[in-house]
């Protein structure tokens, strides 16, 4: 607004003009200032649609072939197999996305996926022999690691502001929690309200779409990196992936017993409904630890062992209130251990590998699921659905006691 003026006798008197006191803007919080990065919402877009069929195959697999061919000893094999696979593929796939970058490496093993997907649905649907179903299923490990990508993406975009990248890594987390939530929940009323392979289809679909939509944000993407000679991050990174291991048999022994014991309690098809607190409240402790000071992995391991307590003596108690509360509480501690985990992995990470030692690192948490629910299931069958509780809160013990600092360039140290 210009100055006022006025004429007092014969003296002009020009008056400043008055001051307007505009509102301070609001301090963004750590979630805006992180999606105000350009071209993070639009890859953050395409990462959380290829990310929810990770919840959605082996679920959709289950249910389509126990549907058409009536036997769930075959959905089983042929789902394990297609892990067994993606445990030796995973790593490799990663290597060649770090050596030649995301978008020419992601793409086209997604499309060999997808390929196989479909052919899994064709082949179940025209009744072909067994083996066809365990050689489509184990064409789906190329399937890129679409979380490992897209810290990798943050990683890169942050590297200058270490609060920001945990709170990156702390959305990514949660992402995960909320798709393995919200994607058996999707894969099973597809396949149960329109047809047995819908499941199937759409978590191909979506796969496909989410991918293109990620790679095509060229702008964000990390650049490749030609391996250099003893670069390899398997033995770098062997200290922390005897902590994931742990940490996968946890989540695998979890998940059956809770399983197991809910459905000897008679829920049916609240079953699911009880599981999913625990998935919920790790999501939400991912979303609120971005907003905290980091805290040591040691911190972090202790109230996850404390807290896998809960569960056990909450079923001990025949409460199933306190049960439901328990898991809740229990979710709640993995969110922060995970994070804090895998910015150990970062830290540790030869440069230019750091999707590949990222993969390495969830390849260490599917074996060890592998195993959990493998001695779960055991327990489960000869002590009873809730002394088998036990297991996940020993595997968290274990995790604690594999615990150990780590040296970094000969001198600092990951706690």
């Amino acid at each position: 607004m210009p100055p006022l003026m006025t004429v007092t006798g014969s003296t002009l008197v020009i008056a400043p003009a008055p001051h307007h006191h505009r509102p301070r803007p609001r301090a963004q919080g750590p979630y805006a200032r992180l999606f105000s990065h350009p071209g993070t919402r639009a890859f953050t877009a395409g990462n959380l649609l290829a990310r929810l069929p990770m919840g959605m195959f082996g679920i959709s697999a289950v249910m389509m072939i126990a549907g058409q061919r009536g036997s769930y000893a075959l959905a089983g094999a042929v789902t394990a197999t297609g892990l067994a696979a993606t445990a030796l593929v995973a790593p490799w796939t990663a290597r060649m996305v770090d050596r030649y970058g995301q978008a020419r490496v992601a793409v086209p093993a997604t499309l060999i996926a997808v390929l196989g997907s479909v052919a899994l649905v064709a082949c179940v649907r025209a009744h072909a022999p067994a083996w066809t179903l365990f050689a489509s299923y184990a064409a789906t490990a190329t399937t890129p690691n679409i979380g490992g990508m897209s810290r990798a993406r943050w990683t890169h975009l942050l590297r200058d502001s270490p609060a920001a990248h945990h709170t990156a890594m702390s959305f990514e987390q949660a992402a995960d929690e909320l798709c393995y939530m919200l994607g058996p929940v999707v894969a099973a009323f597809l396949c149960s309200a329109a047809f047995p392979e819908a499941g199937t289809l759409t978590a191909a679909a979506l796969l496909l779409t989410g991918m293109l939509l990620f790679t095509a944000q060229r702008r964000t993407q990390p650049p490749a990196s030609p391996p250099r000679a003893g670069s390899s991050p398997l033995r770098t990174l062997m200290p922390a992936l005897a902590l994931f291991a742990p940490l996968g048999v946890l989540f695998g022994s979890m998940e059956v017993t809770s399983i197991a014991h809910l459905e000897a309690r008679g829920l049916g098809a609240a079953t699911g409904l009880v599981l999913a607190l625990q998935a919920a409240g790790s999501c939400a402790a991912g979303l609120l630890y971005g907003t905290l000071r980091p805290r040591t992995l040691r911190t972090c391991l202790i109230t996850l062992t404390a807290a896998l307590a809960l569960p056990w003596a909450a079923a001990a108690s025949g409460s199933l209130p306190l049960l439901a509360a328990a898991l809740l509480l229990a979710g709640m501690a993995t969110a922060p251990t995970m994070v804090t985990a895998m910015s150990r992995v970062h830290a540790l990470a030869p440069e230019g590998r750091l999707n590949e030692s990222m993969t390495l690192a969830v390849t260490a948490i599917l074996t060890g699921i592998a195993l959990g629910a493998a001695a779960a299931g055991s327990l489960v069958d000869h002590l009873g659905p809730t002394t088998p509780y036990a297991l996940p809160a020993a595997a968290a013990l274990l995790a604690l006691l594999t615990c150990r600092p780590v040296r970094l360039s000969g001198t600092s140290q990951v706690p």
